[in-house]
């Protein structure tokens, strides 16, 4: 069994699909790319794929992560071409490798976000996001399952500052002047969520956008505590795939989708 990786992009109105959109979605475009999936016993077999910490539904997103297992050997590369030309645009394969080192969903913790606020003077921006940082807990509270939940946002805040829009990566619903602000944020229990840090600063400053933020999460990986930065979940794989001799078979070719 080959286990391959993939990297992908939830883009433009496509943000506003949810996981199980995307997850119909994407099985129809194994099948119609003839991707030689393994499946799991039982009574009632499904394709082995395994999700990891999908965005919410709304948000945009440069880096999604699943993993696939496959029945027969196949180049990432090739693979990765064929089930991009099968899902709709917004929806991107953008990168693959060959899954050679354990736990890719435990090397997801942390996000990079961009958040859009349309109509937000970039000054008050300043002043809020100030606030923010300055503070030791900003309790905020979101409805769960279990009724209203309130949890301090602060904590899991590894860095939030404001950006110029020449930096902007993120999905823009129009060109207006607005402020943009570069969210760093530690996977927790609970998950602190954009939506959470803007209630945040509506909290600590009074900061609050005539209009929905359009929020983006530009990467998501381990988070280095010396630099501050988001490492990339799957640069493990590809240095192992470059220094181990290829599995065999890997570089047969898949057939193109009908």
């Amino acid at each position: 069994m080959q286990r391959i990786r993939l990297r992908y992009t939830k883009r433009g109105r496509l943000r506003f699909t949810s996981h199980r959109d995307f997850q119909r979605a994407f099985e129809r475009a194994l099948r119609r790319a003839e991707v030689p999936m393994a499946y799991s016993a039982g009574f009632t077999p499904h394709p082995k794929v395994s999700y990891a910490n999908a965005a919410p539904t709304g948000t945009g997103s440069e880096a999604e992560y699943l993993e696939i297992a496959l029945a027969a050997a196949r180049d990432p590369q090739t693979l990765r071409e064929l089930l991009d030309e099968s899902l709709p645009a917004g929806l991107d394969i953008v990168d693959a490798v060959e899954a050679r080192t354990p736990g890719l969903a435990d090397r997801l913790t942390a996000s990079v976000w961009e958040l859009r606020l349309d109509g937000v003077d970039p000054e008050d921006a300043d002043r809020a996001v100030e606030a923010f940082n300055r503070a030791a807990t900003v309790e905020v509270s979101r409805m769960a399952k279990n009724g209203v939940r309130t949890f301090d946002a602060r904590s899991a805040v590894a860095g939030l500052e404001r950006v110029g829009t020449d930096t902007s990566q993120a999905d823009r619903p129009s060109d207006r002047p607005c402020a943009i602000l570069r969210l760093v944020v530690r996977h927790v229990t609970p998950a602190v969520r954009p939506d959470d840090v803007l209630s945040g600063l509506r909290a600590v400053a009074d900061l609050a956008p005539p209009v929905p933020a359009a929020v983006t999460r530009l990467a998501q990986g381990l988070f280095d505590e010396e630099t501050g930065e988001v490492t990339d979940p799957l640069a493990p794989d590809r240095e192992a795939v470059a220094t181990e001799p290829p599995m065999a078979g890997a570089t047969a070719t898949a057939k193109a989708p009908a």
